[in-house]
């Protein structure tokens, strides 16, 4: 019988060339996906809730496919874990409606982005964070960092090259957390474009420099001119942390 199988999924993406597969360098969603033919000796397409890039990590990432296959849904993650390298896991799965699509019916997104701020880096958190030795106005970071939320063009926020149907997209939260030396930016939205969220980390940090002030945002959503926003971050701090859905799934 043809199962649904929901996967919740935690990466350290270090090692990988981001989720999808692609030609050149080893990534998330192939992996997976020959694990899964270890365990079930079938071929499946693992549809993710979206891609994340080479170096990005991920605490929730939602991913499904479907499978011809006996083995009981608690039990597909122990068998999988048993055949995926230590820096993926499965934290759990569980059999969905044959319609659910892990992608398409994603409500929202919850990235984190840490920032490791210091004078010395630590070698503990050099995979999992920004390392900012400059010292940083977190105040003036919060109140920038409020300014994106809403509906708006972030076409300003994309990095170039990217190919989308609308750059508009809805922020619903954001917040800002200080734990002694780092810095963790939590920000929930409908959808991210290339690059977002860490074209806004990289902002946040310039402004929390002092080499920006928190009027670039507002400029960027005037003229949608990526030159006016700071940096963008590195992909070491950004985290994946979980997916929502707008259908309350009957698992």
């Amino acid at each position: 019988m043809v199962r649904n199988i929901k996967l919740i999924i935690a990466y350290d993406g270090t090692n990988y060339n981001g989720w999808q597969s692609q030609l050149n360098g080893t990534t998330i969603q192939e992996t997976i996906e020959q694990a899964a033919y270890k365990v079930m000796k079938q071929k499946i397409n693992l549809i993710g809730s979206g891609r994340t890039d080479g170096g990005v990590h991920a605490l929730g990432q939602v991913a499904n496919f479907t499978a011809d296959t006996r083995i009981d849904e608690d039990k597909i993650k122990i068998a999988l874990n048993a055949n995926l390298p230590h820096d993926i896991r499965i934290i759990d799965s569980v059999d969905v409606p044959l319609e659910f699509n892990s992608r398409f019916d994603a409500h929202d997104k919850t990235y984190m982005y840490q920032i490791y701020n210091d004078r010395v880096g630590n070698p503990f958190y050099s995979k999992y964070s920004c390392f900012v030795p400059s010292r940083l106005d977190v105040d003036k970071m919060g109140e920038a960092f409020n300014l994106i939320v809403g509906t708006h063009d972030f076409k300003g926020f994309m990095a170039a090259g990217s190919h989308v149907k609308t750059t508009i997209r809805t922020v619903y939260d954001v917040k800002l957390v200080k734990d002694k030396q780092m810095i963790k930016l939590y920000v929930t939205g409908s959808g991210f474009l290339y690059n977002m969220v860490r074209i806004i980390a990289g902002t946040l940090i310039d402004i929390g420099k002092g080499k920006l002030d928190s009027s670039c945002i507002e400029q960027a959503f005037k003229n949608y001119n990526r030159t006016v926003l700071g940096h963008t971050s590195g992909p070491e701090g950004l985290f994946l942390v979980s997916v929502n859905y707008k259908k309350v799934l009957d698992f």
